[in-house]
């Protein structure tokens, strides 16, 4: 199959959510079908980034989007009904490119992740579409709002609003629909959004296996540190979780590790017994220096990658139900989930009492991930959806 796969990110390297999805989904899909890869970009491109992903998919082009047109159309957005991230990532110019790709290429399926790219494709008719909302972006600005303050909570509920209708109105232009999670599909308002395929994320169980190095840490928390849903996390585990936990044990050792931490998240530092590292080369080190992954995620949406690779490191994971929720019932058996404080704080301080609990959770926990959270078994799943229409 000639496969056009449209972006609105370079899937390179791994610091995002939706690039890890991407690139995974790519390696695999790349193997069976010729692949032509168009990603939109709102910075220079990363040529080594880019060399890399040539090295397996036949076609890969970048189309930088101009800073002084995402500003004007940004400011247009102010007087239209579609979301902010919509009128952000549309430029007519790469309109005009992407055509010209597509009637070139003459693609057998068209995959789409995210909404805000679809504005590029809706109107292409000459083969079926697949779209990957991955989660449901209007309930994850909506859990943001109560904690945003002016104008950014405004912001917020305006681009939440759109985004629900938004989602609504752009079923209709694709043939087929993939989410990452149950929870994620059903918060999509569309009369037929049960015909909305979940299709999970993975993890590359083989390169996050632990090492059984010496632990440093008793508490670790990755992710993007600039991205508000982990920035809030990461100060709920040290302002509110850790209190508690030291409370009963004493002094415990906190590692907070991902990409471009927020200023709030590097003033967690100035906390004793709390290390900020920002970007690190491999991080199954965090995971494999650390006693008990902790994820108090109060906001956002989707299925967290960070749960997966700890689990599958055969950490013990204390999180909430708004990550906990996008596993069924038997996945998430071996997580610890709870939206109260003091539970979340009474689990890690059980598991940081209890090695063998530890030991015996972190084992279990990783078979549940080798039989339903590999690559290859999520990428027959958007196959076979591709395949309907």
């Amino acid at each position: 199959m000639k496969l056009f796969v449209l972006l609105s990110r370079v899937p390179y390297p791994l610091e995002k959510g939706d690039k890890l999805r991407a690139y995974h989904q790519l390696r695999s899909l790349a193997k069976k079908h010729e692949v032509f890869l168009c990603c939109l970009s709102d910075e220079t491109p990363n040529e080594a980034a880019i060399a890399h992903l040539r090295t397996f998919i036949q076609k890969v082009e970048v189309i930088q989007l101009s800073k002084w047109s995402i500003g004007t159309r940004l400011f247009l957005g102010l007087f239209s009904q579609r979301p902010f991230q919509v009128h952000y990532f549309f430029q007519r110019k790469a309109l005009g490119k992407i055509e010209r790709f597509l009637n070139h290429f003459q693609p057998d399926h068209i995959y789409c992740q995210l909404i805000r790219c679809t504005e590029y494709v809706k109107n292409y008719h000459h083969c079926p579409k697949t779209l990957d909302y991955m989660d449901a972006l209007s309930a994850g600005h909506r859990r943001r709002i109560a904690s945003a303050r002016f104008p950014m909570n405004w912001l917020l509920r305006e681009e939440s609003k759109r985004l629900t209708t938004y989602e609504n109105l752009i079923f209709d232009y694709f043939e087929n629909h993939t989410i990452i999670s149950q929870q994620d599909r059903d918060l999509i308002y569309h009369e037929k959004r049960q015909q909305i395929t979940i299709v999970p994320n993975g993890v590359d169980s083989d390169f996050f296996q632990t090492k059984n190095t010496e632990k440093v840490y008793d508490i670790v928390f990755t992710g993007n540190m600039n991205y508000p849903p982990n920035v809030s996390g990461a100060i709920t585990l040290v302002k509110e979780v850790m209190p508690m936990v030291e409370k009963s044990l004493g002094k415990v050792r906190v590692l907070i590790a991902g990409s471009s931490p927020a200023p709030e998240v590097k003033a967690l530092a100035e906390k004793e017994g709390v290390t900020v590292t920002g970007w690190i080369d491999d991080i199954r080190d965090a995971y494999d220096q650390s006693k008990v992954f902790v994820a108090p995620m109060l906001i956002g949406s989707g299925m967290q990658n960070k749960i997966l690779e700890a689990v599958s490191m055969q950490l013990p994971c204390v999180t909430t139900s708004l990550a906990g929720n996008a596993f069924t019932k038997e996945q998430k058996q071996y997580l610890f989930i709870s939206d109260q404080i003091q539970t979340l704080a009474q689990d890690v301080i059980m598991l940081l009492k209890d090695e063998s609990k530890r030991k015996e959770v972190g084992h279990q926990s990783r078979e549940i991930i080798l039989e339903h959270f590999n690559w290859e078994a999520t990428v027959e799943l958007l196959e076979l959806t591709m395949q309907k229409a």
